[in-house]
């Protein structure tokens, strides 16, 4: 594989960067004291208080996602002054960085929304520009809500020095009349409400109590679903991904994380070397095993691509077809990631993967063990949780996450289909060009079981950024449609959404797709079994409505979004934006 270049070119006077083999991993040491840049590099690390001693010690950088922007990020400093200390501890100075967060909760149906995508790509730029400017010699970077974990993962296999991976935790669930609530309480709470089957006394509880402290979403949703992949790609500590952000031993992980990575850092281990095509098949295998979020398809298309490894929207699907769901989570089923924890976390999920031969077991993690060392004292289920099945007793003999293809979406598209008696439909089409029309049309009753909606102009470029439907999908659910009304979009779902769904219809609408000639009343079949997303509109009508179709005019054409149109690339290859072949 090769090495990355970006620390070569660090300045003008930089030497040659590191190879795998070179013993001295301390570049940053080696860097300040050669060329003319020697006595100010040093000048500078003085005024911050440096000893001369200091500049024979790794140089760690700390990308700290802590923010009051959201609950999610609300957390994260106690666990970047814990870093602080665990790595001066271990014999290394740290610097600390920021990195930026959209709160997708509170971004949810708005304008806003558009910038979470994008956020993706501002956190990945600010890791390897900061590794790659400083010249650090390893990262840890801590993250709460969402887009920090893809972002973080992919700026850190850009970078390629030593990394960790800290998840900042979930959020304990909030309770109301005997029930635990958490984020998506409250979208399905707006349904219910607006279908007149909720009192506005509990609606207004449920919205004051969903969310209790600091800590990300609570169910099986984008954040947790990262986490937990991460863990499983042994870029996280075992049991991190499921903690709680409000408890202790978060604050010991860190501090366990900055003596590993300090390690990693002396034996020149690195993110390539860890986050390979296997390494990737665990994480994919957690994530159906979990009963993951739909967003993990476009964030580890786009983690590989950062990565250089081999990874297709096609490998989705044949890891599916092998892995079974084993865990009885939110948004489809019952628990929330705290019971997880309890009933043994991510390890033990692994544990039953590996007993059964669906794991790599000789996958190399940051602790400096394989995944099969990492396991060997994990304990086996315990017959008093629920929340874990053993493989002999799965919920879905199958996976989740099923790509489809067909007239409509060609290159692929994901349906969630967990939850749903029978994941096969065929109804007239609903046609919205915006999120905000088909909820007001929901709210209105104007939507109809059997009905399938086609949310559009919604993708990377068209958004652009690829909002995410939430609101859409859990009025849908509040209502008791989440099963009979099925939804399309080249847009996104939340880690929240499930029902009759389907996301990331690629090409996308914007860039002349099927789904932008689609006419309302059309006929449209979602079919989960035979992997297929049809319009029944034969080829010579999509051809005469290709012929007549102009694009529309950018939505933005200055700033971030309107970079990010520019340079997206489709859902399918992840919607990055350094596809350049």
């Amino acid at each position: 594989m090769t090495e990355p270049t970006s620390h070569s070119t660090a300045s003008s006077n930089a030497p040659t960067a590191t190879s795998d083999t070179d013993d001295a991993p301390n570049r940053r040491s080696r860097h300040i004291t050669e060329g003319v840049a020697r006595a100010p590099n040093r000048s500078m690390y003085y005024g911050m208080g440096y000893q001369e001693t200091d500049f024979g010690k790794p140089m760690i950088g700390v990308a700290n996602g802590h923010s009051t922007i959201t609950p999610c990020n609300s957390g994260l400093q106690k666990l970047a002054d814990a870093a602080v200390v665990g790595l001066k501890a271990a014999g290394a100075n740290a610097q600390l960085f920021g990195t930026p967060t959209i709160s997708d909760g509170m971004a949810m149906g708005t304008e806003g929304m558009k910038y979470s995508l994008a956020s993706r790509e501002v956190i990945s730029d600010c890791v390897e520009t900061c590794v790659g400017g400083q010249w650090l010699d390893g990262v840890m970077v801590i993250g709460g809500c969402d887009k920090n974990m893809p972002g973080g993962m992919m700026g850190i296999l850009r970078a390629n020095v030593p990394a960790i991976y800290i998840y900042g935790g979930t959020i304990k669930p909030g309770h109301y009349k005997g029930q635990d609530l958490n984020i998506v309480s409250v979208f399905e709470a707006v349904g219910q409400f607006s279908a007149g089957k909720m009192s506005e006394e509990d609606f207004c509880q449920i919205e004051k109590r969903a969310i209790p402290g600091s800590g990300s979403c609570g169910g099986m949703y984008t954040a947790n679903t990262m986490s937990s992949a991460f863990e499983a790609l042994g870029m996280s500590l075992p049991y991190s991904s499921s903690m709680s952000n409000v408890e202790d031993e978060v604050v010991e992980n860190v501090k366990q994380a900055s003596a590993l990575l300090v390690a990693a850092v002396k034996a020149n281990l690195k993110p390539r070397d860890i986050v390979t095509r296997e390494a990737i098949e665990n994480a994919v295998a957690v994530i159906m095993a979990t009963g993951g979020s739909t967003n993990a398809v476009l964030h580890f298309l786009a983690i590989a691509h950062a990565g250089e490894v081999e990874w297709t929207i096609d490998d989705f699907e044949r890891m599916r077809k092998k892995i079974p769901v084993l865990c009885d989570l939110k948004p489809s089923g019952r628990f929330l990631a705290v019971d997880l924890h309890k009933a043994g976390g991510v390890p033990a999920v692994m544990k039953e993967l590996l007993k059964a031969g669906l794991l790599h077991g000789d996958c190399m993690t940051i602790t400096g063990k394989t995944v099969a060392e990492n396991l060997a004292e994990v304990p086996d289920l315990s017959p008093d949780q629920q929340v874990i099945r053993p493989v002999s007793q799965a919920i879905y003999p199958e996976g989740h996450l099923a790509i489809l293809k067909g007239n409509l979406s060609p290159e692929g598209c994901v349906a969630k289909i967990t939850g749903l008696k029978n994941p096969v439909m065929t109804g007239p089409a609903r046609v919205f060009d915006d999120e905000q029309s088909a909820l007001a049309a929901i709210m209105a009753g104007r939507i109809v079981a059997g009905d399938v909606m086609v949310l559009r102009y919604l993708g990377p470029k068209g958004g652009p950024g690829m909002p995410e439907m939430l609101a859409p999908t859990g009025a849908l659910i509040g209502q008791g449609l989440g099963e009979s009304v099925g939804l399309i979009t080249d847009g996104r779902f939340s880690g929240g959404t499930w029902g009759m769904v389907v996301g990331h219809v690629a090409p996308e609408a914007y860039e002349g797709g099927a789904i932008a000639l689609i006419q309302e009343g059309d006929r449209i079949t979602i079919d989960a079994h035979q992997l297929l997303l049809q319009l029944h509109v034969d080829d010579a009508e999509l051809a005469r409505r290709k012929a007549a179709w102009k694009q529309p005019a950018p939505r933005y054409t200055r700033g971030v979004l309107a970079k990010f149109a520019k340079s997206a690339s489709s859902a399918s290859s992840g919607a990055v934006l350094d596809k350049f072949d």
